[in-house]
């Protein structure tokens, strides 16, 4: 044990060494709080008394969330050694936190966005207190967790800071090298002589690195050789890319400055995100934008990532149409998240492309023959860090799934309250048809001589009959497309229900969690200088259950995430193009149906004029009759008003099958129309 006045520690509760002092957990000797203490060790005192006592002035001079809390400064009884009493945070790391073979390929972004707005925060107090770091790295950015469970990352090790103005220099140099400036690194590891200078634009080379390896998983550079694995950082790669290439300049007269870093990243960290599902695509996005920008911005943003055309952008947002007014601001727009996106459906039919990813498999090492526990020990991380990324991805594509087949169902839903309305119009057009086409009248004017008017009204009933028969045919025509629509809806009800009953995920799982129980032991027995006959001869056995794990995993994620997916891809593409087809079919037929009813409203008011006439005229003809004697009467009638007789009466007769005629078919849309629809999901 050792101890100040204040606060006591073990030695095995080492949490971090470094080359001139060791961070112990610690407690306080009344209150039990636990900290960290910062114990310097022989080799600090060589230094100039002005460094040594550098880092206390530093810590004293800041405070910040995001930067750890310097308590106090004691000294241990015996020695007299200086001790830095610190905040301690629980949860280890940043490096420790990308060490983990679960973040073997970079940060969830939502993860990656935290450690960006905590790393630019305490960087930005440093900068306001001209503090220049000059040891940035994963290792010395600590994280803990806030009441909420959410990540904080601080800035911690001030051992090599110093205060600094933007236009001073200096030419000491410090950090670890592979976070170095190529400047530092060429002086400090390849011992090349130079007399260059620097400034505190080195803190954003640091920054970089830092950023790209949280992001991807790997360091950009690696020093002597080794690959340099680019990956996409989704949605924030369009923001990000730009800082990282303008801040990993070798040059420094060309590199950003701090202003114009902490200008581009607060851009990027005062940003909100939408998550926009593309249905015709089959992908997901994140779309970044400012709540004050307009819902325009917004759909040009979607434009980029998409190449769907504003234009041609249709949103259905929880089985809802969700339409978006350009001038209005994006704070209109609905909260989203990755299982709730908005639904962009494209007018344009195109063939659904999926999501695009590197296959695990690639990424996996194999074990050495022989018993090597360091060599098998970064074997066993790097197989299950593929592992990790196996299962990530596995999740992604069944949600893909799902969101693919709740985005047509929801579609569907539409196109068959389309045809709903359109057979509503439909049918009230044929209703105004029958009432307008009663016999009655054509009756009482049958014996009036005004034949020219008597033609015009039989060419209008020979009109209202085409478009009768046309209305009858489009009624049958929607009946049939809503059958169609019902199929297809039960058909994608039958589907999601087989992808909630998949269970590669938990296969997936079960296979990772028993590999993380002999990667623990691995690291475990790394530690030790060798191993006794009977623990070798278990460890070369973990080391064969380890690999038939790995193998079970990814034939799980072959040939039951892989293919399904892509099987459902293509079954998504076909689906895609029928929807397209139906919805252009009904917009066809639905402008028929209205066309058809502007012009049987025209006939009926012509045919109601004539008929309105012809009445008019019989009536005054039967009051003047009624005043005049009659003539005498013919024994037999004119052949031509005769012809005319024979012709009303046949009219009459066609007028009253035209309106059972429409009756039936009333009967029948009506009936048609009570069809119940697929239940919801």
């Amino acid at each position: 044990m050792q101890s100040t006045i204040n606060y006591l520690w073990h030695t095995d509760d080492l949490l971090g060494q470094g080359a001139t002092a060791s961070v112990y957990k610690a407690r306080n000797k009344k209150s039990g709080e636990l900290v960290a203490v910062k114990v310097f060790n022989t080799a600090s005192y060589l230094r100039p008394r002005e460094v040594q006592v550098r880092e206390f002035e530093v810590l004293r001079k800041l405070n910040h969330q995001n930067i750890v809390k310097l308590f106090a400064v004691e000294e241990t009884g015996g020695s007299r050694q200086k001790v830095l009493v610190m905040e301690y945070c629980s949860s280890g790391s940043l490096l420790s936190v990308l060490e983990s073979p679960e973040n073997a390929f970079g940060l969830p972004e939502d993860e990656f966005l935290v450690v960006l707005r905590c790393v630019v925060a305490g960087m930005n107090h440093l900068r306001e207190n001209g503090i220049v770091h000059r040891d940035i790295k994963p290792g010395n950015i600590m994280r803990l967790l806030g009441e909420e469970g959410q990540s904080i990352y601080k800035l911690t090790d001030f051992g090599a800071a110093r205060e600094l103005d933007d236009d001073e220099k200096f030419v000491s140099v410090y950090g670890t090298e592979e976070y170095l400036h190529p400047d530092m690194y060429e002086r400090a590891v390849l011992r090349k002589p130079q007399q260059k200078t620097f400034g505190v634009t080195v803190d954003l080379w640091s920054i970089g690195v830092t950023l790209y390896h949280a992001a991807t998983g790997s360091l950009p550079f690696v020093p002597f050789g080794g690959p340099r694995r680019n990956k996409e950082i989704m949605g924030l790669q369009s923001q990000l890319v730009p800082i990282l290439a303008n801040i990993l300049e070798v040059e420094q007269a060309k590199c950003w400055g701090f202003d114009q870093f902490f200008a581009e990243t607060s851009d990027i960290l005062q940003r909100a995100v939408v998550h926009v599902f593309s249905l015709s695509q089959a992908v997901l996005h994140r779309i970044y934008i400012h709540a004050h920008n307009t819902i325009a911005i917004f759909l040009e943003a979607v434009y980029e990532q998409t190449n769907v055309a504003p234009q041609h952008q249709e949103y259905l947002f929880e089985g809802h149409l969700c339409v978006l007014e350009p001038n209005l601001s994006a704070q209109h727009i609905a909260h989203t998240t990755a299982s709730s996106p908005l639904t962009l459906f494209s007018m344009a039919s195109e063939t659904p492309k999926g999501l695009a990813f590197r296959d695990p498999a690639l990424d996996i090492p194999k074990f050495v023959p022989k018993v090597d526990l360091q060599a098998d020990y970064n074997t066993a991380k790097g197989v299950l860090g593929a592992g990790y990324q196996a299962l990530r991805l596995a999740r992604v594509l069944l949600a893909g799934q799902e969101l693919m087949l709740r985005g047509l169902h929801w579609f569907v839903e539409t196109l068959q309250a389309t045809c709903r309305r359109t057979l509503e119009v439909t049918r009230m057009a044929l209703l105004f048809l029958s009432s307008s086409l009663g016999a009655e009248r054509f009756s009482s004017v049958a014996g009036m001589p005004e034949i020219q008017e008597l033609k015009r009204a039989t060419e209008l009933r020979s009109q209202l009959r085409t478009l009768a028969g046309v209305l009858s045919r489009c009624s049958h025509n929607i009946t049939e497309t809503q059958m169609s629509l019902s199929s297809l809806s039960s058909e994608l009800v039958k589907n999601r229900d087989q992808v909630h009953e998949d269970r590669s995920i938990q296969q997936i799982q079960c296979c990772v969690d028993k590999m993380y129980l002999i990667y623990k032991q691995f690291k475990k027995s790394r530690m030790r200088p060798g191993l006794g006959y009977n623990e070798e001869q278990i460890h070369k056995l973990d080391k064969v259950n380890f690999s038939h794990l790995a193998k079970r995993l990814l034939q799980v994620f072959q040939e039951e995430c892989v293919q399904k997916y892509q099987t459902s891809l293509v079954t998504h593409g076909k689906r895609m193009r029928v929807a397209h087809e139906t919805r252009n079919h009904l917009r066809l037929v639905g402008c028929s149906v209205a066309a058809c009813n502007t012009e049987a409203q025209g006939a009926q008011e012509s045919l109601s004029k004539i008929l309105d006439r012809l009445s008019h005229q019989l009536l005054q003809d039967r009051t003047t009759g009624a005043q005049a004697s009659p003539p005498p009467s013919a024994p037999y009638p004119s052949p031509a008003l005769k012809d005319l007789v024979l012709h009303m009466q046949e009219l009459c007769e066609e007028m009253k099958l035209l309106a059972f005629d429409l009756q039936d078919n009333n009967r029948i849309i009506e009936g048609l129309s009570r069809v119940p629809s697929a239940p919801d999901v």
